[in-house]
C-alpha cells in the first residue's frame, strides 16, 4: 500500500508587539514594554533602542539589529518588514523594539501595513518620546498656560534627508507655540532662516538636546539664531532634536 501524502501543517501565526523603548534610559521603559521584552522569543531592535534597554529582554530571545542611522549603513525598511513577517509566521512571539515612541517619525506605518497584509496580529506599546524626555532633562515644560497653549512635532528631514519642501511656515513660525524638530540638525540653519523670513525673531529661545536619555546626553540652551550658527556645517554624530518657542528658561 502506498502512504498518503499529507500536506505540510500550516505554522501557527505568531504575534508582534511594536514596543516603544523610550529615549534610551531603561528606567523610562513602561511596565508593559518591559513585560513584552521579558516574554519575547525574538527582538528586532533599533540602534537607539539597544544598550541597557535590551537587558530587559528574555535571555533566550534571539536579538536582531535592524536600526537605521543617518549617513551609516542601515537595514532597508522592506528587509525589516520581511523579517517581522517571517518571524511571526514561524509562530514566534516577536518584539519590534523602536526608539522613543514608535508613533513619532519611526516608520511605524510601513511595518503595520506589512503585518496587516500578512494577516499577523499585533499590538502597539506606546512610550516616552525623546521630546518629553528632553524637556524634563532641561527642567522645563513643553506648554505654558499663557504663552504656549499648543505643541507641535515636526520632522526636519524628508526621505532625501533635506528640509521638506511643503512646510507650513505660518504654523511653525507661530510665536505662541512650542515646536519640536526631529531629525533636523543638518537642515536647521535653513529652517531657522525660513522662520526669520516668516516673522519669528532670531532671539526666540531654543534648546538643542543630543543623545537624550543616554549617559553622554548633552543639552544646549540658546536661540534659533545661536543654534543655526552652531549647526552650520557641523557633523552629525549623535541623535538630537531641537525645541524652540516660548520656553520657560527663566524657571
Amino acid at each position: 500500500m502506498k502512504a498518503l501524502a499529507l500536506p505540510d501543517p500550516v505554522p501557527p501565526s505568531g504575534f508582534v508587539s511594536l514596543v516603544s523603548a523610550g529615549p534610551g534610559d531603561p528606567e523610562l521603559l513602561t511596565l508593559k514594554a518591559a513585560n513584552r521584552l521579558a516574554r519575547a522569543e525574538v527582538v528586532l531592535y533599533d540602534d537607539l533602542a539597544s544598550g541597557p534597554v535590551l537587558d530587559h529582554a528574555n535571555p533566550q530571545a534571539e536579538l536582531i539589529a535592524v536600526g537605521k542611522r543617518a549617513g551609516r549603513p542601515s537595514a532597508r525598511q522592506d528587509h525589516v518588514n520581511a523579517l517581522l513577517v517571517e518571524q511571526a509566521l514561524a509562530g514566534r512571539r516577536v518584539v519590534r523594539l523602536k526608539s522613543g515612541d514608535a508613533g513619532f517619525f519611526g516608520r511605524l506605518e510601513e511595518e503595520l501595513a506589512a503585518l496587516a497584509a500578512a494577516g499577523i496580529p499585533f499590538e502597539i506599546v506606546p512610550g516616552v518620546t525623546s521630546a518629553s524626555a528632553a524637556a524634563a532633562a532641561a527642567g522645563i515644560p513643553l506648554t505654558r498656560r499663557l504663552t504656549a497653549r499648543r505643541v507641535q512635532f515636526i520632522t526636519g528631514a524628508d526621505v532625501t534627508g533635506r528640509l521638506p519642501g511643503d512646510i507650513h511656515w505660518a504654523a511653525i513660525a507661530d510665536p505662541a507655540v512650542t515646536t519640536v524638530v526631529f531629525m533636523g540638525q543638518r537642515s536647521f540653519p535653513e529652517l531657522a532662516a525660513g522662520l526669520r523670513a516668516h516673522g519669528m525673531p532670531g532671539d526666540t529661545p531654543a534648546l538643542f538636546a543630543e543623545s537624550v536619555g543616554h549617559p553622554h546626553q548633552r543639552l544646549i540652551r540658546s536661540t534659533i539664531d545661536g543654534l543655526a550658527r552652531m549647526m552650520e556645517g557641523a557633523a552629525v554624530t549623535q541623535p538630537g532634536l531641537i525645541i524652540y518657542g516660548p520656553l520657560a528658561f527663566d524657571i
